[in-house]
């Protein structure tokens, strides 16, 4: 009997050390209104995280790039093809291969955005690809970078990601 409490004890302390130890950042997918967490990827210092979209109005290509750095997404580039409502019109853009480029201003500690069927909005983290429509069900998300535990960054690997929402 001592001998199970003792065991028992020692997995509790285990269980709490790996709790307050740093497992490192994720980038989170959360319900806007609600808090309920869609997706939840390991990132590092220096992660792309990128939304693509078509623009609702013009029909084209939007491409806004982050990088991750502590636990803000810092705006480091945007493509579009054309101007329109919303895009940067004087903005000090370059064309390349027939994409306007520019390099926005902008550190974020969350990003929130409203996926919809028509925009077709798709996730990008390092190589991977989530259509945020598919995975939201057209509801508005904030994405977000947080700081982990080890226990925690073990379990989400449980939890991570339906990888059928995968693109």
């Amino acid at each position: 009997m001592r001998r199970g409490i003792v065991a028992a004890l020692v997995v509790l302390i285990v269980a709490g050390s790996a709790a307050a130890v740093p497992g490192g950042p994720a980038l989170v997918v959360e319900d806007a209104e609600t808090g309920q967490r869609y997706l939840t990827v390991p990132v590092a210092n220096g992660t792309t995280v990128a939304l693509e979209y078509t623009h609702s109005v013009e029909r084209t290509r939007v491409y806004d790039e982050y990088t991750v750095r502590g636990d803000r997404l810092v705006m480091t580039r945007m493509e579009f093809e054309s101007y329109g409502w919303g895009l940067p019109s004087r903005a000090n853009v370059t064309r390349e291969n027939g994409t306007l480029v520019y390099d926005p201003p902008g550190s974020y500690e969350r990003v929130t955005v409203a996926p919809g069927s028509i925009a077709g909005h798709r996730l990008h983290v390092g190589t991977r690809t989530v259509d945020l429509v598919a995975l939201t069900d057209e509801r508005s998300v904030h994405v977000h970078v947080i700081r982990r535990s080890a226990f925690a960054a073990a379990t989400d690997t449980l939890t991570t990601y339906d990888s059928t929402r995968l693109v």
